[in-house]
């Protein structure tokens, strides 16, 4: 049975997630809580407002610390099935 690496599965240019065009993608591994929302704000922060951002977080605290994160930020989660998370930049 042949098997597709993450990268394939995020090499269409055009994929859409949750009737959101992905702006960027960003593998973090299994980054830590503090590192790992250190550089998602700073990635964010460099997006346009309304941008999305499809993030692989294989840390296990990722799935309780990204959806409390998005909620303290104003970001939206709009996907969130461990380790792929798609979060949009809020609008400023």
């Amino acid at each position: 049975m042949a098997s597709t690496t993450l990268s394939e599965e995020l090499d269409a240019e055009n994929r859409d997630c949750c009737n959101e065009r992905v702006s960027q993608r960003w593998d973090a591994g299994d980054m830590g809580c503090g590192q790992l929302v250190f550089e998602l704000r700073r990635r964010l922060t460099e997006m346009t407002p309304g941008e999305t951002l499809e993030l692989v977080a294989e840390s296990p605290g990722a799935p309780s610390d990204l959806p409390a994160w998005c909620r303290m930020t104003g970001h939206t989660l709009l996907s969130a099935e461990h380790p792929n998370y798609v979060i949009k930049r809020r609008d400023e």
